[in-house]
């Protein structure tokens, strides 16, 4: 087979490219774009704490980062889910499309089936390993 069509490639593409949605809808979106506050209003205005709102935020901060960098891959897509999830939710009542007013959910659930495909696929060949043993396991599965 190509070197080039590799799973562990796919593997690499769908973790950097999540990681990066994750940064665009944390650090851009809910910092810069609504504000921390603005983000927390809204949940306050959907029956959600405002606490949640912080929460929500740093997870998927954290996680989009650890994802492009292929930190703890499998867990940290495992604890995007029910954020995802949450998402999916939020979003369900404005009807499937994502360009409908506040947005639809089919987005938000793509984005949670990418999460639990992550979990599948793991880190891919291009990320930083967090002990010896994962190194050489990798190590060994490609060469």
């Amino acid at each position: 087979m190509n070197d080039y069509l590799k799973p562990d490639i796919g593997a690499t593409i769908l973790r950097v490219t999540l990681g990066i949605v994750l940064i665009a809808h944390s650090l851009y979106l809910k910092l810069f774009v609504f504000t921390l506050p603005g983000t927390a209003a809204f949940f306050a205005s959907i029956g959600l704490p405002e606490l949640l709102a912080y929460i929500v935020f740093t997870i998927e901060a954290v996680a989009g980062i650890a994802l492009i960098l292929g930190f703890k891959t499998r867990w940290f897509a495992a604890l995007l889910i029910p954020v995802l999830l949450g998402a999916t939710w939020a979003h369900a009542g404005s009807g499937w499309l994502f360009s409908n007013p506040n947005g639809g959910w089919e987005y938000p659930l793509f984005l949670t089936m990418a999460a639990i495909v992550q979990i599948f696929l793991g880190d891919g060949r291009y990320a930083i390993k967090s002990t010896r043993e994962e190194l050489q396991t990798e190590k060994a599965k490609y060469a």
